[in-house]
């Protein structure tokens, strides 16, 4: 009887495999030659040879010697050989024997284009725990592949999750690919939440690292997360987006962002506008005359000039506009009386009798005249009256402190805001953060 010789032994198996191409092979697992398995048994156990060699049954070797010939040949007929890789599939028990299997199994599907039996040989493969530990990331990521394409979702996640905890890397594939392409396996599945929650987390992660945060990680979330309506995560990944790539655009986009999803009142608006303009994120006419309309150039004269007049400068403003030029007449003619009257408004608004009403607009009259520190005193005063309007006095209060360089004081404040001025408190949280970074960071000169 002749001998067959294999190719390689087991121990020399090169197991590199190509990555997204849907044919990538692994090489040929093959058996000790069973003339050396003979020989080995009749050594004595403790000068064996064969020591550390595969744990395969005799049912299995048998079974698995003729697909080895037949895939080693020349022109190997993968179609006549699939009844006999899928009998190994089923008789497989050991480690070994699965990793055999897996390994043929997913060479054979790789050249029939059969990716029900390339999946099936790759998760043989890594159930059999043979697979070298540096090579568990890229065979999972296969895995994670086939699994996907083939609209497996929950399996294809778990390999993509292995994938990942194995730091898998490509020169074309990055960590953060692998990341994203985990949230965007939710997102297809329509399980937007679940989504969101594993890009938070994975931002998260970063950030504890000290890494950057791609933008278009926040952009994907943000999207996702406005066109699904899924609050309050989508104020939550805008103020972490406009807080790491704080341009005019992005804060306009986070600002208009939370307009559209909500039905602010005037006070609302004007709030949020207040900070709009701070960004100078004015961008259009219309955000002018919400303002305007909002503060009231009988109310916040001041105020409203200086913004009437910043949207002449600007060129966003035409002096054509008649709402506008209109509101810009009647703020400037109440303007040196309305300061004349702040000091017994202030005198009146400290009185131990003095009303609510009184308190808080003396308050909305000093922040509106940039005087914060005044503001500041009767915001807290009003804060403490029976019948305050809470979510406005607090958010109005922390914008007085933020300007009076108070930000953990204004953090304080704007985590507590609730209702409908709460995502409006997340940007000025945001903004509060961006403030005090650049107060932190003095200007060098040259």
């Amino acid at each position: 009887m002749t001998t067959r010789h294999p190719r390689k032994p087991l121990s020399g198996l090169a197991l590199a495999i190509a990555l997204a191409t849907g044919t990538a092979v692994v090489a040929t697992a093959v058996l000790p030659a069973e003339a050396q398995a003979q020989r080995a048994k009749k050594r004595d156990k403790k000068k064996k040879q064969d020591e550390g060699a595969p744990e395969l049954s005799d049912e299995f070797r048998k079974a698995f010697l003729p697909v080895q010939e037949g895939m080693n040949g020349e022109n190997p007929d993968y179609a006549a050989l699939k009844p006999q890789i899928e009998q190994l599939i089923q008789i497989a028990q050991s480690n070994d024997e699965k990793f055999f299997t897996g390994n043929v199994a997913y060479n054979a599907g790789a050249r029939l284009e059969d990716q029900t039996l390339q999946l099936t040989g790759m998760e043989l493969m890594l159930a059999g725990g043979k697979v070298p530990a540096d090579q568990l990331g890229r065979y999972n990521f296969i895995a994670y592949q086939l699994a996907n394409g083939m609209d497996q979702y929950d399996k294809a996640r778990r390999y993509l999750q292995a994938s990942i905890d194995n730091n898998f890397t490509t020169d074309t594939i990055g960590r953060s690919d692998l990341q994203i392409a985990m949230a965007e396996s939710y997102f297809g599945q329509n399980s937007v939440q679940q989504g969101l929650d594993y890009l938070s987390g994975a931002i998260a992660d970063k950030k504890a690292a000290g890494e950057d945060v791609p933008e278009q990680w926040y952009r994907r979330g943000i999207t996702v997360a406005y066109e699904n309506q899924v609050t309050p995560e989508l104020y939550d990944m805008a103020t972490m987006w406009i807080a790491d790539y704080p341009s005019t655009s992005n804060w306009r986009d986070a600002i208009n962002l939370t307009r559209n999803l909500n039905t602010f009142e005037g006070g609302e608006i004007l709030d949020l506008l207040r900070l709009s303009r701070r960004v100078e994120a004015m961008g259009d006419v219309s955000d002018y005359e919400y303002y305007v309309e909002a503060a009231d150039p009988r109310r916040l004269p001041k105020e409203v000039r200086d913004v009437i007049e910043e949207g002449y400068a600007s060129g966003t403003v035409s002096r054509d506009n008649l709402y506008l030029s209109e509101a810009l007449e009647l703020a400037s003619g109440r303007i040196e009386s309305d300061r004349a009257d702040l000091p017994a408004l202030e005198t009146d608004a400290m009185a131990a009798d003095a009303g609510l009403r009184l308190v808080a607009g003396a308050a909305d009259a000093f922040l509106s005249y940039d005087q914060y520190a005044k503001a500041e005193t009767f915001y807290e005063k009003a804060l403490a009256m029976p019948g305050v309007e809470k979510n406005e006095a607090q958010l109005r209060l922390a914008i007085a402190k933020i300007e009076l360089g108070k930000y953990d004081e204004a953090r304080e404040l704007l985590a507590g805001i609730e209702g409908k001025r709460a995502p409006i408190a997340k940007l000025w949280a945001a903004y509060a953060d961006a403030e005090q970074g650049s107060a932190a960071s003095p200007m060098t000169g040259g």
